[in-house]
């Protein structure tokens, strides 16, 4: 592709492309953003259990960090069961 001296010399190629480049950046971010904000939404539902306060909690079970299943009934009976939660944290998404 043959390109014009003129805009060689100002660098006006260089900064177009770079223009570019950026809109593509913002584009895919933006695409992602939306994306995931369409798939949160697609996941909030309403719960399919109602509990009061002094109601014992029903059974769940959820998959820990060292990769191992845990469910609440294997903690009944102890002092206390916190849970902790950190989405995405430590990743690049």
């Amino acid at each position: 592709m043959a390109v014009d001296p003129l805009l060689e010399w100002h660098g006006i190629r260089e900064f177009v492309v770079r223009v570019m480049i950026a809109l593509r950046a913002a584009a895919t971010t933006a695409a992602a953003v939306l994306v995931g904000i369409a798939n949160t939404l697609r996941r909030v539902t309403e719960p399919s259990v109602t509990v009061k306060p002094g109601d014992r909690a029903p059974d769940f079970s959820l998959r820990g960090s060292d990769g191992q299943m845990y469910r609440l009934e294997d903690f009944r009976g102890r002092s206390a069961v916190v849970l902790a939660w950190f989405p995405k944290a430590f990743t690049g998404g």
